[in-house]
């Protein structure tokens, strides 16, 4: 398995000679494009880092949890999932965190361990992909996007419930 990368290297550079391509001159400005792609995209990355960071250290996750617990319990969330579904459209390495933490406390096997599973494996980071996107073409308005993705996230979390309940019967 170590090989695959350098063989794969090693192909399109051979391919690229063969086609007479100037392979290191395209290899640099490929480089040079990402690195001004980073440049662009820095600022909104590290803004939706610091907010993450500062609604997880202020508490302010918690407490949005303890009000939105009443209307999970109606829709059958297990509370054990409630953050990892608020904090996964912001966060991946957030919400991974979370459901390891749940993986300890309430184990892989139990109905929360299996929602939070299909909940990981079926919902996107809606912030972040948004903020890379729309931040690297440059457009400052979103328009419906947020409103449609996060309804995406909310119809995930709800259908991992369901498939849940209806693959394992709990």
């Amino acid at each position: 398995m170590e090989f695959v990368m350098p063989a794969f290297a090693c192909i399109v550079v051979l391919f690229g000679l063969i086609k007479r391509v100037p392979v290191f001159d395209i290899f640099l400005k490929g480089a040079k494009e990402g690195i001004q792609l980073l440049y662009t995209i820095a600022p909104t990355i590290m803004g939706l880092v610091f907010a993450v960071d500062l609604l997880r250290s202020s508490g302010a996750v918690d407490a949005i949890c303890k009000f939105i617990d009443p209307a999970a319990n109606f829709l059958g969330f297990p509370k054990e999932i409630i953050p990892m579904v608020l904090l996964r459209p912001v966060s991946g390495s957030g919400s991974t965190a979370l459901l390891t933490a749940l993986y300890s406390d309430c184990g892989p096997d139990s109905f929360a361990g299996r929602v939070a599973s299909v909940l990981a494996g079926s919902s996107e980071t809606t912030f972040y992909a948004i903020a890379m996107y729309f931040g690297s073409i440059k457009v400052k308005k979103i328009r419906h996007t947020l409103f449609a993705a996060l309804m995406a996230d909310f119809t995930a979390a709800l259908m991992s419930v369901i498939t849940v309940r209806i693959f394992f019967g709990l």
